[in-house]
């Protein structure tokens, strides 16, 4: 017996695809073209073929500052995953004033990035409370100029992401703790494991889910990350582009400097690296999940 076509499926669909057509597919597909023009944003397009690739791989130092940065960013996620880990298992007792210490390791995440960092900026200025700090304890005899320094931008900067990361995280972490069975614990203890033994044994088995998610999350985010960037380094990439990362070069490349199809040769790279991580993050939940 055939079933009968139904048209009403396909109705309901079409508001959502149109909006996915219109604001996905047409732009992946539109940076794709423009990635083999030479295009300026004010002139139209002109085909130059793989001109802005062949630029990009061999004269272009700057891009390859920023991919190197953008993929020491990932050391964020390991940071990221232990520190959060850490965190929730403190967090995760039932103590007076537990929920008041919860949501204070939440603030910098509803906090916002741009106001996050402007504060950062402020604290870490010559004559910022850093300094005033430091110099008030005897660590330093005079200020240090933070974000002026090429050696300290990128590690600030991927500071500010774990500060602004932790509350978050640790969420997800907690939600997973909670779900692990206490008894498990409890013959643990009467087998005689330590603290430590029984967090290797129990807490990080169990949060085998929650890791692989916040690996596969944190790792994109921090290819992606601008917003840190821009606003610690003043929308310059901090001295010698010390600060540049991929999605900041993009943005300098388009609309600062105009070259919108250099710029979007750069984003395909980025999609590129991007669409890998994901489907090796997600290959990783997947082999997780059958192990459970």
């Amino acid at each position: 017996m055939t079933k009968k076509f139904s048209l009403t499926p396909y109705l309901f669909l079409t508001p959502a695809l149109l909006v996915i057509a219109v604001f996905v597919l047409y732009p992946v597909i539109a940076v794709v073209y423009y990635s083999f023009t030479s295009y300026d944003i004010v002139t139209p397009p002109s085909w130059v073929g793989l001109s802005n690739y062949q630029r990009l791989f061999t004269a272009d130092p700057i891009f390859w500052q920023a991919l190197k940065n953008s993929f020491i960013y990932l050391l964020v996620t390991p940071i990221l995953i232990v520190l959060c880990i850490m965190l929730a298992i403190a967090v995760n007792r039932k103590l007076p004033g537990i929920n008041a210490f919860r949501a204070l390791y939440y603030i910098p995440v509803i906090s916002g990035s741009i106001a996050v960092g402007i504060a950062w900026r402020m604290m870490l200025d010559t004559n910022g409370l850093l300094n005033s700090l430091l110099i008030s304890i005897g660590i330093l005899q005079e200020p240090i100029q933070w974000l002026s320094e090429p050696a300290y931008t990128l590690p600030i900067v991927m500071l500010l992401t774990v500060w602004m990361g932790l509350g978050h995280y640790m969420m997800i972490f907690l939600a997973g703790l909670q779900n692990i069975p206490e008894e498990l614990y409890d013959a643990a203890r009467m087998d005689g494991c330590n603290d430590f033994q029984k967090h290797w044994y129990i807490t990080f088995p169990g949060l085998r889910p929650q890791i692989t998610f916040v690996a596969v999350i944190s790792s994109l985010a921090a290819l992606q990350v601008f917003n840190e960037v821009f606003i610690l380094t003043g929308g310059l990439g901090g001295v010698l582009n010390s600060g540049v990362t991929m999605v900041f070069y993009l943005w300098r490349q388009a609309f600062r400097l105009g070259h919108a199809g250099y710029a979007s040769a750069v984003a395909m790279v980025l999609l590129v690296i991007t669409l890998t991580f994901s489907i090796m993050n997600i290959r990783l939940l997947e082999r997780g999940t059958e192990a459970d």
